[in-house]
């Protein structure tokens, strides 16, 4: 403002100047009409006075909810918007004939002291935690748990956490995710194996592959000088792969620790970085390259190998601080008891064993790391134990028991697409056996099948033949070290379940399994197959409480346990039925087939008449979110 603050003049209306209100003259002042204006509000807040009862909200709809803490009437649509979440949702409240409602039974009573909406009651401090620690530490037995049983909480770890440390990839760090991110990219956009795995190219294979894996690295480079231009201009300072080798083999490892850790990631690429680093390790492809793309896996075993620090993973504590906390059924005290217990380990051991190059902040990223791997293994294995109880719950090893026979598991060759004939007996036992073979290679050696099969796709000397094996090119290669592997799981689940159905051909290196990437991929889906089937069955008692739904099923299955029937006794007969093999000398009853028939009857489910079941319950499909 040009003028000077002397020079303003008052308003017209005898409003006070700019002079004025800079030397706090005007509290005083009255500006006009004021007092006629707070009439007038004081007459709407009488008109908007709500009649009596109706709620105070919406002020439309009659009121069915009395809130005791805020003391007004609400709708129940208004009541549950306004009292979802927060401290409202803990308010006392009544309906307004008198009887108390569901929420009373969670409210806390408005004398009783809050913090952040916790308990105090549930709120231990360091003194109390360190105390329960130290319990849980000095009560814990010395035998040692066997290495297929995760040790619970108060017990001694003894080597169960060493010798599953050895296969656990490190977490990735943030700056680790915004290159894995550039590793994405990069790959996304490669064309790596439409160039390589195909016959009557121009150059020879060997040049080729040179090519193809320079070309990566450069789009790496490119990429990292665009989001770190200091990173970026030192691998553009000489252009030269050899002294960026580093760079590289680091940047290869991300993708691969992360794809082991998150299977439905990378899900496009991780076969294209995979055959990368496969071709990278021939010979003549050193020799041109001057470098080698491969390093080892960042375990947590090797990590704390290095720091000296391994008797953390024997300490009694790490077994609370790396605990998977379950609210399923459990008090909110429980939950956040446990919540904190883990919080205040996870302090003590990171306090405890840092020394050297290993940080508190690496050490608790270690300790994540191990609590990750119970996250995966428990979603992954849960559902394997799942169907074990459905098959056990509703039906008989020895033979059917209802008189229409809708619980027998019979099948026979050429009916309804089976390849295979097993009477009732039969076909439980098959069953029984395939989910827990499963659940075995999913809960105890997954991750090391998973080491080992990265070790037999780029070992040094272990060559590929490019073979057309009726489903495309493929690379059919051994895979010695996974193929022992899985010969010592299906050992030690025969063993368990004492006799054996079908075959125990283990393909691998052939046309059914090409190789050990296409192996360990198979494997990773099983919970894509049984958790969405899993998740339906669930919801079924849910959907059975609706009266409509209700008349529906109980007019198509007959009753709610009709519908179990049908939905499981189709799935345990036709998802393990050998409909799998693409001709009837590789019959399904082998390992591999078993899980291949389950996805051959994931993909006919739209045809079965409980169809409609699965969408109410929001299925979306086999390869969705659930």
């Amino acid at each position: 403002m040009s003028a000077s603050a002397e020079n303003f003049k008052p308003h017209q209306n005898g409003g006070p100047s700019l002079s004025t209100i800079l030397d706090g003259g005007d509290e005083d002042y009255d500006i006009p009409g004021r007092e006629e204006t707070a009439e007038e509000d004081e007459e709407k807040e009488k008109e908007r006075e709500v009649p009596a009862g109706l709620c105070v909200e919406c002020e439309d709809q009659p009121a069915g909810i009395h809130c005791e803490t805020c003391a007004d009437d609400f709708c129940e649509v208004c009541f549950h918007a306004q009292h979802r979440k927060g401290t409202r949702k803990r308010h006392v409240t009544t309906i307004l004939n008198g009887s108390p409602s569901k929420k009373q039974q969670l409210s806390i009573p408005a004398t009783k002291p809050q913090t952040n909406g916790v308990d105090h009651e549930v709120e231990m401090d360091d003194a109390e935690l360190d105390s329960e620690l130290e319990r849980i530490a000095a009560q814990a037995p010395a035998e040692p748990v066997a290495l297929s049983s995760q040790p619970a909480v108060g017990n001694s770890p003894g080597e169960w956490f060493v010798e599953r440390a050895k296969y656990i990839p490190v977490r990735l760090t943030l700056p680790e995710r915004k290159m894995l991110r550039l590793l994405d990219a990069a790959l996304q956009v490669s064309e790596y194996t439409d160039k390589i795995d195909t016959i009557g190219f121009g150059l020879s294979k060997t040049k080729r592959i040179v090519h193809q894996i320079r070309e990566l690295c450069a789009i790496l480079s490119g990429l990292m000088l665009a989001a770190d231009y200091k990173q970026g201009q030192e691998l553009f300072s000489d252009r030269d792969f050899q002294a960026n080798a580093t760079f590289y083999q680091r940047i290869f490892e991300l993708g691969r620790r992360h794809k082991i850790m998150n299977p439905d990631k990378m899900r496009t690429t991780y076969g294209k970085l995979i055959y990368l680093l496969q071709d990278s390790q021939a010979t003549d492809v050193k020799d041109m390259l001057s470098f080698s793309c491969v390093t080892p896996i960042k375990t947590v075993h090797a990590i704390l190998e290095k720091n000296d620090a391994l008797d953390m993973l024997r300490d009694p504590l790490i077994t609370t601080a790396t605990q998977e906390i379950d609210g399923t059924k459990r008090s909110r005290r429980e939950i956040q008891k446990d919540i904190k217990g883990k919080e205040r380990a996870i302090e003590v051991l990171s306090g405890r064993y840092a020394r050297g190059d290993l940080e508190q902040e690496d050490v608790c990223q270690l300790l994540y790391s191990i609590g990750d791997n119970h996250a995966f293994l428990r979603v992954n294995r849960d559902p394997c134990e799942k169907m074990i109880a459905y098959l056990k719950e509703y039906f008989h090893a020895s033979g059917p028991k209802d008189k229409k026979g809708r619980d027998s598991l019979a099948i026979k060759s050429g009916k309804g697409g089976a390849r295979l004939s097993h009477d009732h007996q039969k076909q439980y036992t098959f069953v029984l056996q395939s989910l827990t073979l499963w659940r075995e290679v999913l809960h105890v050696d997954m991750f090391r099948l998973w080491s080992l099969a990265e070790q037999d796709l780029v070992a040094e000397g272990n060559y590929y033949r490019l073979r057309d094996t009726g489903q495309g090119l493929n690379r059919v290669q051994a895979a010695p070290k996974t193929s022992r592997m899985m010969h010592t799981i299906l050992g030690r689940a025969q063993k368990t379940l004492g006799s054996w159905v079908g075959s125990s051909v283990i393909h691998m290196g052939d046309h059914n399994v090409p190789n050990a990437f296409m192996f360990i991929d198979k494997y990773s889906q099983i919970y894509r197959i049984l958790l969405p089937v899993c998740t339906t069955l669930s919801k079924l008692p849910d959907l059975y409480a609706n009266p409509s739904l209700r008349g529906y099923v109980d007019a198509e299955f007959g009753s709610l346990d009709g519908l179990y029937l049908d939905i499981l006794g189709d799935f345990f007969r036709h998802a393990f039925d050998g409909s799998g093999a693409d001709n009837f000398f590789d019959a399904g009853s082998c390992i591999d087939g078993r899980l291949t028939s389950a996805w051959n009857w994931c993909s006919s489910l739209e045809k079965k008449k409980y169809f409609q079941v699965f969408l109410l319950t929001g299925f979306v499909g086999f390869d969705g979110e659930w």
